[in-house]
């Protein structure tokens, strides 16, 4: 059986199975490092049986406005910075319990949505994130290395019924148009 847990400092040292894979995006030590020390709640792990990283979900909160509240500016959000799920562990239910972690943590922060940035040419991640409930927000392009477009999808969470975080912009934008976080 699988066990879900808090991310720590030890898997940085044995995930290499899970950042091997080429979609992935691979951080500094540092970057990882900073997520756990500000965010913990928002980093989990999954082990198999054995012990072997079977993925994991990084991910912080962020936003200009006050936690509850609909501001003006960017709401307050969980962000989905990482997850990411080795191919021999895909398709058994790993990437979505990751989200749903995330998610509620999300939720019991007082997050009005979370949202994610997924390479607009991955339609194999935009399926899966769409059957989560999340919905193309925003087109920004060049968000990767300026050669590659995203999405930018949010997923409203129980603070937002009527699902205004979400409501898509008519026109791409460009990634210094996004608001600083």
């Amino acid at each position: 059986m699988a066990t879900l847990r808090r991310f720590s400092p030890f898997d940085l040292l044995r995930f290499n199975n899970v950042n091997l894979d080429p979609l992935t995006e691979t951080f500094t030590m540092g970057f990882y490092l900073q997520y756990l020390a500000k965010w913990p709640q928002y980093c989990f792990n999954v082990d198999a049986p054995h012990g072997r990283s079977m993925g994991y979900v990084l991910g912080k909160a962020e936003g200009s406005g006050a936690p509850g509240k609909l501001d003006a500016g960017l709401p307050w959000h969980g962000h989905v910075t990482a997850v990411t799920v080795p191919p021999e562990y895909r398709r058994l239910g790993t990437a979505h319990a990751l989200m749903g972690l995330l998610e509620s943590v999300s939720d019991h922060e007082a997050a009005w949505f979370v949202d994610l940035f997924v390479r607009r040419s991955n339609g194999v991640a935009i399926s899966f994130y769409e059957s989560l409930g999340y919905s193309v927000c925003r087109h920004v392009l060049g968000y990767y290395s300026g050669d590659e477009d995203a999405y930018d999808m949010r997923k409203p969470l129980s603070r937002d019924a009527d699902r205004r975080s979400a409501v898509p912009l008519p026109n791409p934008i460009h990634p210094e148009e996004l608001e600083d976080d």
